[in-house]
């Protein structure tokens, strides 16, 4: 199979990329995708910048999927995996072979970086990204686009709406759900439910301001 890469910024991207094929062969990474102009026809590292969202209906095809690494905001990776299906791309998943997805479900287009944990009956979304060493505990659901920062401690039973944005090192208790499009700030300790939208910071976390409710959802299919 062959995968091309949205984002050419993080220098993480080529050793999970190595990891991927040390375990699996047959997986090709062409090279990567990225929507600044200045970056195409240059090399990251030792992967071309081949073009931006513009060149998928060329590269698509039977056995291509792309994957977007955008993840400093989750309404801009939304927007990129939108653009890659609405450009005739297929998503897929880029997974650090680290991760054991036993007894997990997994939706399509999501970026799961090295030593992620999730535990039995986790249920993951499209298009959403966790980064190194973050913890979902059992039977917790993440819907679409969502981003975890690494170090967060997800507890078991807990309910993560599409579009949210969770903050390094941050904690949610067990049977806690947060709305959809909310951001919880880094270092923050969640112990009690999250409106749509709602900006939470602070031990114990308080809203302190409401997001504007640009979309609905965060489905990219």
């Amino acid at each position: 199979m062959k995968i091309y890469l949205l984002g050419a910024a993080n220098p993480e991207t080529v050793r999970m990329i190595r990891a991927m094929q040390r375990s699996s062969p047959s997986l090709v990474f062409p090279g990567l995708l990225d929507n600044d102009p200045a970056k195409h026809g240059t090399k990251f590292y030792d992967l071309p910048v081949l073009g931006g969202v513009e060149a998928i209906p060329e590269l698509a095809g039977p056995d291509v999927g792309f994957v977007s690494l955008i993840t400093g905001s989750t309404r801009a990776r939304y927007e990129s995996g939108r653009a890659i299906v609405a450009a005739g791309g297929t998503l897929t998943n880029f997974i650090h072979p680290s991760v054991d997805l036993t007894c997990t479900r997994w939706g399509t287009g999501n970026y799961i970086q090295e030593a992620v944990i999730t535990q039995a009956e986790v249920n993951v979304g499209d298009n959403c990204s966790i980064h190194i060493g973050a913890l979902i505990a059992h039977e917790t659901s993440i819907g679409n686009s969502v981003f975890i920062a690494h170090a967060v401690s997800v507890s078991g039973c807990c309910n993560i709406g599409d579009g949210t944005f969770i903050g390094t090192n941050a904690t949610i208790l067990p049977r806690i759900k947060i709305g959809k499009w909310a951001t919880i700030g880094a270092g923050s300790v969640v112990i009690a439910d999250i409106p749509d939208y709602a900006v939470a910071v602070g031990n114990p976390a308080k809203v302190i301001r409401l997001n504007e409710a640009i979309y609905g959802d965060g489905s990219v299919r």
